[in-house]
């Protein structure tokens, strides 16, 4: 069963509009959402989350429509949204509380198990607590009522390294489980490339690409020659200029023995997004 199903989905905003998006998020797997601040990653989520109202198309969560029973839903997801949305008067220990009524299946030895292992002390207010320490926080939640679906936005953004490095282990872990998944949406698309089995790249509010991220990597390259030596085929994004020609292609595209660069999700994410432009 697909974790998640999203079928042409659209919202307008005045002067942006997600357009007609399409996403499969297979169970088990980590899907990234790549985009720039604005290009409707956060909006998509709200959407899955039944925050906001879509103007068309449907979302489908562990095989139910998310329109349906979505209290009974939310049981089987955890989310940490880019603002971790906890009081902030309440300590650790008092989140815990709260949320074992929350949650039928909260585990509050898994819970306690996260608090230390991301040294977060039990009775400090929220409100005194970093940024990091608010977004463990938000995770240690969100990994402790045995959900099946992790919907992250921007988990990642504005942690240090270590930090950053600590949660893509952590979430790593999560889907050792194959019953379970990942969609995380973050503009650092270094992270993603550690962690995602698929990638999507929304730009504008239009979906540029939704691959399997390995394949991307391996049949994708960087060419560069004269405009004329361009392949008829296989041309997935170039840019013409008066020194010569860069364009992404598939490998099996170019002549045999044809040098190509190594192509990152970051500069595959950059270039397509000039382009579309």
């Amino acid at each position: 069963m697909n974790a998640l199903e999203i079928r042409n989905l659209t919202r307008h905003f005045g002067d942006f509009t997600l357009d007609s998006l399409n996403l499969t998020l297979p169970g088990g797997c980590i899907l990234g959402l790549i985009g720039e601040n604005g290009a409707g990653k956060s909006t998509t989520i709200r959407l899955i989350l039944g925050m906001l109202r879509p103007d068309g198309g449907t979302v489908t969560i562990l095989g139910r429509d998310n329109r349906d029973n979505l209290a009974l839903t939310k049981q089987d997801i955890g989310v940490v949204l880019d603002e971790v949305g906890i009081p902030e008067c309440m300590t650790p220990k008092q989140v815990g509380r709260v949320m074992a009524d929350v949650f039928t299946r909260w585990d509050a030895k898994t819970y306690g198990g996260l608090l230390e292992r991301f040294s977060l002390p039990e009775n400090k207010k929220f409100k005194e607590f970093s940024r990091g320490m608010k977004m463990k926080l938000g995770l240690a939640v969100a990994l402790s009522h045995q959900a099946k679906l992790l919907i992250l936005d921007e988990a990642t953004s504005g942690l240090d390294p270590v930090v950053r490095d600590e949660v893509v282990s952590i979430l790593s872990e999560f889907t050792r489980d194959e019953s379970h998944s990942i969609l995380i949406s973050s503009h650092i698309v270094s992270d993603l490339e550690k962690l995602c089995d698929y990638v999507a790249f929304l730009h504008r509010g239009k979906l540029l690409l939704c691959e399997e991220k390995d394949m991307l990597l391996s049949e994708y390259g960087i060419l560069h020659c004269r405009p004329e030596d361009l392949p008829e085929t296989g041309v997935l994004h170039k840019k013409l200029s008066p020194y010569g020609a860069e364009a992404i292609v598939r490998r099996d595209a170019v002549k045999p023995g044809t040098a190509l660069s190594p192509i990152s999700m970051e500069e595959l994410f950059v270039f397509m997004s000039k382009e579309a432009k």
